[in-house]
Parts: C-alpha cells; structure tokens; sequence
C-alpha cells in the first residue's frame, strides 16, 4: 500500500512540474551553489504562487501561550485577523513590496487583479529583485508590554536569475537575505544573508509568547550567534523565550534565552508540488505528514478592518506601507541593484546628547555642552569585521559659547544593548580666556545605558525621531601616556550611539 502511494505521488508530480524539472534546477545553478527556490521556463507567476514557494517554516517554542497545548497538524497558529474569515488550519499573510524591474524594459512587470490580489500576476523576463514580506497575526502577546493583538514579521529579498545555460528560456528564484524582524526595532533584526550552507525553506523559530522571528540557517532549531545570523551579530535580537517571564534581556544573546525545540512544533509552507524543496520534508509520498500546513492570504488594506470593533488594530494595518503595493523601482545600473540589497539606511544614524565633562578631581574644571555622533563615513558606518561592533565620529562643543571643540573616534560593541562599554581616542581644542588655543589628545572610556522607550510611559519621546535614548559615564583623559590629568564625563540624550 506504501508503495503504492508512493508511485501515485511520484506520477502526479511529474505529470504537473513536468520533466524539465530537474534539467531546469541544473541549468540554473548559479556558481555560489545557493539553492534554487524555484525554477521553470513559465516566467508568468500570481502572487499566491510566488508566496507558497517562498514560505518560510514557522518553529514555536513548545510552551508558546497562543499554541493552547495543540501539536502537530492540530496547530492553528498564526491565524487570521478577526475582521476576516477564520479558517481550519494557519494563515500567513504576504505582500509583494517592491519589484526591481530589468533597465527600460518595455513589457509590464506586473498584470494587476485589484479586486482578487490573489491572482495578479507577475511576469519574471522583466524582474531582476523582488521583496516579499510575510506577516503573522497573533490574538495576544505576553510578558513585558503585554497586549492584545501582535503582528510579526519575515522580509525576503528574492533574486530573479534568467538562465542563460538552459536549452529553453529558464527563469529561477533565489533568496539572497532573510530579515526576521523582532520587536519592531530595526537594529534588533535578525538578519541572514544566504550563503552555500542556509537550507530552504528558511526556518523561523518564533519567540515564545512575544513572537519577535530569528531565522534558522540549517533547520535544528537552536540559534546560533553568526551562523544563523550573519549581519549586525552584536544587534540582533536572537530568540529569547525567556521575555515571556516578563523580565528585561536586551543585552546580548545567551543561549539558556532560548527553549529545546521539538519537530512537532513546526508549521510548514504550502510548497506547490513542483517546488524543489518540497520532497525534503515528503514521507511515503506525503508532504509534512505530521505537522500542520499553512495557507496563504494577501496582506488586507486597512479599509478592511472594522474600526468600530476593533480599534486597536488598525495601526497594525495601516503602517506596513503603501496598500497598492508592489512598488515598482528600475534596476538602471548594477549600483542600482547593490543599493536594493543592501538597504539598511536606519544605521546612518545621528545621536545628540547634552554633555558634562571635568578633569582634575576637586578643582573647578567642569564645563558643559552638547554632544553629537555620526557614522564614519558620514553616511555609512563601519563595522568592525571581528568583533562586530562600530565605529563611529563624536564632535562635542562646550564651555563659555561652546568655544571648545574636539573630535573622537569612538568604538562602542553594539548600537542596541542595554549596557555596553565604549573607548574613544582623539583630540580637544581648548580655547582660554585669554584667546589662546591648546591643543591636547583625549581618550575616554566608560559604559553606554540604552533604553527603547516605545515599551515604558515615556514612549512619545519615539516622536522625536528615535526610540533609543540613553545615559553615557566615562572616564576621561588628557594625554595618551600621562595619567595626571584624569576627570569624568556624563552625556545625556537621545540615539543609539
């Protein structure tokens, strides 16, 4: 009987993927062997489509609140939003934000159905990127902050490779990065940048109770620091199932954050049968026999929610972007395309901070100012490639009409923790009363407190174009060699520097 369905199974997947199946995925490899998501000589593609074969796993933590004690294929997690119609099995919502089309191209990239986004269509010949976003509805999140209604998210950046070593004209789908987001904040991202090991379809391990995603490189269900995660390491959230409890770790990951997983806790994508990935997971011709699967519904606009019973959820509608998505960009040059990959402008970030400093212990040096840091770059920061942290400029003006000046080099761990030590080398300009100006080195060191206020009563501070603000204690001196000239510094302000 077994091996009947087996052979039944086998004749149904090649009667639909066809039998260019596995000439398509040899032709389209491209050389840094990343696997192929998708492949086929038909580049008209619907939304839906393009959303199940993409789909990532979801792992919950096996004491997760929403999962009400059901495993398996009894899971109902995520689910849909409660304006709309609730279903037997999970529901993952997605949205197609961009699409990066191929230089003047003339053929339209996309064949719209507003009424049913389901079935609008896109055509590959015209795409070189896409960013697919997932989202998941959970009824309530718990621990710190706790509240009713949480919407998390998954960002894909798909690359469209037209297969030029195929007999036929052959298109394929790639990930290029995973961004798992967490908490909202985009520094905490746990973000993955496909490389020869990262197995599809990518596992996201939710975290218990607040639901923040942290991918999962190789499916075993346990984070690894730069594996799993392999940009802004000392940033990123990670998984910490302990948040549930209510206490505050926003300091770098440990592993006792995270619980032991179990394969039963798993939701799986709907991979349509011709999908590359599906016959990994496919037992006795069955797909994901014993976990739950899935469905996929397009991203509602926020005219959908009903206001008048549900309030509160249409800030979690109304800010994921432009409702009539996708946008649609123009890949004009190869600069083009690089700056689509890698977008993280929120790290081109300004701090500001109302600055105390003093030297010589009891005598009357104390002067006051204002502090500000910015990228090494100006507009782009350098990361150290090691250790993972930053290095950033700091320019501060104090004393009498802010006549002192001096620049800093300073290098802080991370831009995001709770507490972090920092170390800044460089130089002051010192103006006295007399007009004269000495010059002399600095350094500086001391510990960096942070605190996101979008969780505590002070939150409308977020208005004021950052949620991190903080209080800086050093220890400074004058000099690089000579230790007579020691004093503190204070800073008080706003950013994450």
């Amino acid at each position: 009987m077994l091996t009947f369905r087996v052979l039944i199974s086998l004749i149904v997947l090649t009667i639909l993927a066809g039998p260019s199946l596995a000439e398509h995925s040899q032709c389209c490899q491209i050389d840094e062997g990343l696997e192929i998501i998708w492949s086929g000589s038909n580049p008209i593609m619907t939304y839906e489509e393009l959303a199940s074969y993409c789909g990532p796993i979801l792992w919950f933590s096996p004491d997760e609140p929403n999962l009400n004690r059901l495993h398996g294929k009894d899971i109902v997690l995520p689910i849909a939003f409660p304006f709309e119609e609730q279903a037997d099995t999970p529901i993952v919502y997605y949205m197609v934000r961009t699409l990066l089309t191929r230089n003047s191209n003339e053929e339209p990239a996309i064949f719209r159905d507003h009424s049913n986004r389901v079935d609008t269509q896109i055509d590959l010949r015209t795409l070189v990127g896409i960013d697919l976003d997932y989202f998941f509805y959970y009824p309530t999140e718990e621990g710190m902050g706790a509240h009713k209604h949480d919407v998390e998210s998954v960002f894909l950046k798909l690359y469209v490779h037209h297969c030029e070593d195929c007999d036929d004209d052959s298109y394929a789908i790639f990930v290029e990065r995973t961004i798992a987001k967490a908490h909202g904040l985009d520094w905490y991202d746990n973000t993955l940048v496909t490389d020869q090991y990262t197995e599809f379809p990518m596992t996201i391990l939710v975290e218990e109770g607040k639901h923040a995603s942290c991918t999962d490189k190789n499916h075993d269900g346990i984070y690894t620091p730069t594996f799993d995660v392999n940009r802004r390491i000392n940033d990123a959230w990670g998984l910490r199932d302990i948040m549930r409890s209510g206490g505050l770790y926003s300091g770098g990951f440990q592993a006792w954050m995270a619980k032991v997983r179990t394969t039963h806790d798993r939701v799986f994508p709907p991979l349509p049968y011709d999908s590359p990935l599906r016959q990994y997971f496919t037992e006795d011709g069955v797909y994901a026999p014993d976990n739950a699967i899935y469905q996929v519904r397009p991203f509602p606009r926020p005219g959908d929610v009903d206001q008048e019973k549900e309030p509160k959820l249409i800030h979690f509608i109304d800010d994921k972007g432009d409702e009539d998505w996708p946008e649609v960009l123009e890949a004009n040059s190869v600069r083009a395309v690089t700056r689509w990959m890698d977008e993280e402008k929120f790290i081109n970030s300004l701090s500001i901070a109302l600055r105390y400093d003093g030297l010589n212990y009891g005598s009357r040096d104390h002067t006051s100012g204002i502090s500000f840091m910015f990228p090494l770059l100006v507009i782009k920061n350098v990361s150290d490639p090691v250790a993972g942290g930053w290095f950033v400029n700091r320019i501060y003006l104090k004393d009498k009409g802010l006549r002192d000046i001096s620049w800093n080099l300073v290098y802080t761990p991370s831009a995001s923790r709770w507490v972090d030590g920092y170390f800044a080398v460089g130089w002051e300009w010192d103006e006295d009363d007399f007009g004269d100006v000495h010059t002399d080195t600095m350094t500086e060191t001391g510990v960096k407190f942070r605190l996101n206020m979008s969780h505590t009563p002070l939150k409308f501070l977020g208005k004021l174009g950052t949620d991190f603000w903080g209080v800086r204690v050093g220890v400074k001196n004058k000099g690089l060699f000579n230790w007579d000239s020691i004093g503190y510094a204070i800073e008080i302000g706003a950013g994450v520097w």
